[in-house]
């Protein structure tokens, strides 16, 4: 594969702490995808000055800051999404919630039809890999939650804007794990980057 046809990957990192696990897992990846010879843009959430708040929802506009501006720039830029964070209350952080509220706007990711239910999504022709830590076991996740908080991010988020989720990369569980399991998760995400998974 020539550098001309290597996608334009954005990993957003959905861990609000910089010294988290997620942190080290975006790293492996983006190091495993340049190794490629891939454009990778980094978003740290966490270090993002915006806020997550939608406070008027869609009655009121709400400007973007600048790092929001960026961010939808890098996103619009991008044919492969890496979106990183970890499984809290079955669901993500209130801070990557906070950021698709505020980002994912009419105009930009979708557009409603008039005098419709329908919509277009504006941002068809992308694809995603979620990779998502937890500590719930995989198997129970499933079966119990229904794996709930996927769903909401491949289906009601990115599908609802034309984003195609191709891969699902749970890692967990993450609080009884060794630092050696540790070190082969981060292997296996390096690798995933390699492939340009």
């Amino acid at each position: 594969m020539s550098k001309s046809q290597l996608p334009v990957i954005t990993i957003i990192l959905g861990h609000p702490d910089r010294d988290s696990y997620c942190t080290a897992l975006a790293q492996a990846y983006m190091k495993g995808a340049r190794e490629q010879g891939a454009t990778v843009h980094l978003l740290e959430l966490g270090e993002l000055s915006f806020n997550p708040n939608l406070k008027y929802g869609y009655r009121q506009r709400t400007e973007l800051e600048p790092d929001l501006l960026y961010a939808q720039e890098m996103i619009k830029q991008s044919d492969h999404i890496v979106l990183i964070y970890p499984l809290w209350w079955g669901s993500m952080p209130a801070l990557l919630k906070g950021f698709f509220d505020r980002i994912l706007l009419p105009h930009y990711a979708y557009l409603q039809r008039p005098s419709s239910l329908l919509w277009d999504k504006l941002l068809t022709g992308k694809t995603a890999h979620l990779i998502v830590t937890m500590d719930t076991p995989s198997l129970y996740y499933r079966l119990i939650y229904g794996r709930a908080g996927h769903r909401v991010v491949k289906q009601g988020i990115f599908g609802y804007c034309g984003i195609k989720t191709r891969k699902i990369t749970e890692i967990g569980p993450v609080k009884t794990s060794t630092d050696v399991k540790k070190q082969q998760w981060l292997s296996k995400i390096h690798k995933l980057g390699a492939k340009l998974a």
